[in-house]
């Protein structure tokens, strides 16, 4: 039984990081050949003020790099996994034994990886628009607002199906306790769901989100793999092989960005696999979480220590730009270093949250 467990978890990644690299051709060739890059760089910072360091840092307007590479991500995990499952239909064993779908494991991360990247899609279609007259970041994109809102919904919806559907009311604690929560389970959810994807302005640098996002969802493909939720392992590490794919072309020099339709379903979807490992595993995969994800949260952490900073001390700034990648690239790191670095660190920091998953 180890080796079929063993078998359904290992091989669908593969044939994900096959896919990918596959799709990637035909996409590319769309994304280059209707230049969907973003028309206008980021020339504010997000209190408004000229923002010449990150406007230095990234020049996307001349680099001419498209958006919309996470599409690779939650498009080659959608062919996998239903590819899997439509073949497992026809009897034939091998597909059988593959099949990772489940209502309680798998519908509900699956759901939000791919309404999150379709959001995603929406916003990084509109920012190739050219941008308005006077705009401060990005031209056409969807408002930080109505991103947040979308993240909000996602969550509600999320958290409504563990609270109603899973019978998921609590925290999972150490020793195998737990915090009931009641109905405030629901916003709890919510605000982890939100505070995650707040961690999505790490994709700034080429390489750097994919490589922590595949270190992160590993992570936890080997939590849920120890708590014999094989399919929710399955699924965490066929998103890790369309990471990979992706990873594999946005490498410097990148032939596309992640960004919002590979950030906004990722990092909902980390939230919801937390939860996943969590008290319906009697385990505590939700207070892992900030360590797996430490990166992003450390990121966040920095906007909001710089963005304080200014309005108390009269201006002054703690770090020579926000967030904290570009603060290193500011200090003369190159990019590939500050990029290795963390990918360092997201490994070190996702195998002492996964060890601790299993104390």
């Amino acid at each position: 039984m180890i080796i079929a467990d063993v078998v359904k978890v290992f091989i669908p990644p593969i044939l994900s990081f096959v896919v990918g690299l596959g799709i990637t051709v035909p996409i590319t060739h769309y994304l280059y050949k209707y230049k969907l890059w973003k028309k206008s760089s980021i020339k504010k910072t997000m209190d408004g003020k000229e923002a010449p360091i990150t406007a230095s840092l990234h020049g996307d307007a001349n680099r001419h790099t498209p958006n919309m590479g996470g599409t690779i991500v939650w498009i080659s995990t959608i062919i996998v996994t239903l590819g899997i499952w439509l073949l497992s239909k026809t009897g034939l064993s091998i597909f059988e034994k593959l099949d990772f779908t489940s209502r309680s494991q798998t519908w509900i991360p699956l759901f939000t990886l791919v309404m999150g990247g379709v959001v995603g899609l929406v916003d990084d279609f509109l920012t190739t628009r050219e941008a308005p007259t006077g705009a401060g970041y990005i031209g056409g994109g969807l408002s930080l607002g109505k991103r947040l809102s979308a993240v909000a919904v996602l969550g509600l919806f999320s958290a409504w199906w563990f609270y109603n559907k899973l019978g998921i009311h609590a925290l999972g604690l150490p020793g195998g306790h737990s915090l009931e929560l009641g109905i405030l389970f629901v916003p709890l959810f919510i605000i982890i769901v939100i505070g995650i994807y707040s961690g999505s302005v790490i994709d700034g640098i080429d390489g750097l989100s994919g490589g922590l996002f595949a270190a992160m969802f590993s992570a936890y493909a080997g939590i849920a793999f120890y708590q014999q939720q094989i399919n929710l392992a399955a699924f965490c590490a066929v998103v890790v092989g369309g990471i990979l794919a992706f990873l594999w072309f946005n490498i410097p020099p990148a032939r596309f960005y992640m960004s919002e339709t590979g950030m906004m379903g990722l990092t909902i979807t980390l939230a919801v696999v937390a939860f996943m490992t969590d008290n319906i595993a009697h385990s505590y995969g939700v207070l892992v979480l900030p360590i797996i994800a430490l990166p992003l949260i450390v990121t966040t952490a920095s906007n909001i220590i710089q963005l304080s900073s200014k309005r108390l001390r009269g201006g002054k700034k703690v770090f020579l730009v926000a967030p904290l990648h570009n603060h290193f690239q500011a200090a003369g790191w190159p990019s590939y270093k500050v990029t290795m670095r963390y990918w360092v660190a997201g490994v070190i920091f996702a195998i002492l949250g996964f060890v601790l998953a299993l104390l």
